[in-house]
């Protein structure tokens, strides 16, 4: 019965809202090499979203770099992160046998749900995770009306 999992006609509808099992894996290979998931780019830096009702709050990871690496802006309602990781000075002497360090430059480009008040937008930056803080403006948080009975 386990290999009916393979025919996409015969799979229940809550299968396809589970995480990709083993099977799932093999048979996107199969049906296209090309695109497979394990092969697809990797989008740099990683970064984690939430929002409440006063502020969306951004949270990157940039291992390796300092502040000065890295430019923030904010145009048309999107935030704008790049920068560039760059290879530090390799030795002549070391024959590199495998390389898997990232360098080179980045651009993440994050549209914005709501309008931010820009004159209010912090960042830090500690042990490699930049987090940006941005405020809603008030007109965007809505107001809440009470419902008289």
């Amino acid at each position: 019965m386990l290999g009916l999992r393979f025919l996409p006609a015969l799979r229940k509808e809550s299968d396809v809202t589970k995480s990709e099992s083993i099977f799932d894996l093999v048979e996107s290979l199969w049906r296209d090499p090309f695109n497979f998931s394990l092969f697809r780019e990797v989008t740099y830096p990683a970064i984690n979203i939430s929002e409440n009702e006063k502020e969306i709050k951004v949270k990157a990871e940039l291992p390796g770099l300092e502040p000065k690496d890295v430019e923030l802006t904010i145009q048309n309602n999107t935030l704008i992160l790049k920068g560039e990781k760059k290879l530090e000075e390799e030795e002549k002497k070391d024959n590199f046998h495998r390389i898997e360090c990232s360098y080179g430059s980045f651009y993440r480009s994050i549209p914005l749900p709501t309008e931010i008040d820009e004159s209010k937008v912090s960042a830090k930056f500690k042990n490699g995770i930049l987090e940006i803080r941005l405020p809603k403006k008030e007109e965007a948080r809505g107001k809440k009306i009470p419902i008289e009975s």
